[in-house]
């Protein structure tokens, strides 16, 4: 499915959520109609980034189990006119999903959304397998550090097995800092160690962590004009070509 975007990393801890979040933001602001989607059961946390946490009262597994109907559990995100959003379940022995529950689901999401960004949890298992088979696009977040970019790009041969061929990666929490004193490897050594092709480098700002800490999209902020600018051009390259 061509909408279906899923973002997805190697490790907990890597950004992937805020990654999400400003990625749906930015289509948002780019005149897209975008749904998030929280599969980190369990572990949800979307809600917290988005300032939504007082506003969730049905879930996705809610959806699926037949306690609401759909449009109950799709939230419009304040301050956007066509960003939406559905909590994932704080349970995770919620883990009921097959690739054929994702499927169904997002057919029926599809006709009323341009994007739906699928925020799925850290690492393999039945849940990844669940959300990769509606996906037509997969986004790996990752860090620049070694056992990060391995852990990568064994998310991206499961995902390959699946049949998610539109695989990329982006390196976030790049300190330029710690590249220049050798800590960290470079980009161009980042690129050179992975098989999976990198479509974007997020440097290290506290711009980020203050804007999850307020529940408010780095990409709706205007003050932060270079960060908006990198969301918006990593977008640009996963977008398909029109």
């Amino acid at each position: 499915m061509d909408k279906v975007i899923l973002v997805t990393s190697g490790k907990g801890g890597t950004g992937k959520t805020m990654f999400s979040v400003n990625l749906g933001a930015t289509l948002a602001d780019m005149g897209r109609r975008v749904l998030l989607i929280d599969m980190d059961l369990g572990m949800r946390n979307m809600d917290l980034y988005l300032g939504m946490e007082n506003r969730v009262v049905f879930n996705i597994m809610d959806v699926m189990t037949g306690v609401c109907r759909l449009n109950k559990a799709i939230l419009r995100v304040h301050g956007f006119e066509s960003l939406y959003f559905m909590a994932a379940s704080p349970r995770r022995g919620d883990i009921r999903l097959t690739g054929k529950n994702m499927i169904a689901l997002c057919e029926i999401l599809e006709k009323y959304f341009d994007h739906i960004i699928i925020d799925t949890g850290a690492g393999m298992g039945e849940l990844l397998d669940a959300c990769a088979a509606p996906a037509g696009t997969a986004v790996i977040v990752t860090e620049p550090e070694i056992a990060a970019l391995r852990d990568a790009d064994t998310v991206n041969a499961r995902l390959n097995e699946l049949g998610v061929m539109d695989t990329c990666m982006v390196i976030n929490r790049v300190d330029l800092e710690l590249v220049r004193a050798g800590v960290l490897m470079d980009v161009e050594s980042i690129i050179d160690s992975t098989m999976t092709p990198v479509i974007g480098i997020i440097q290290e700002d506290r711009a980020i962590r203050i804007s999850t800490s307020r529940g408010t999209p780095i990409a709706g902020e205007g003050e932060n004009e270079g960060l908006r600018r990198e969301f918006r051009t990593i977008a640009g390259r996963i977008l398909p070509a029109e």
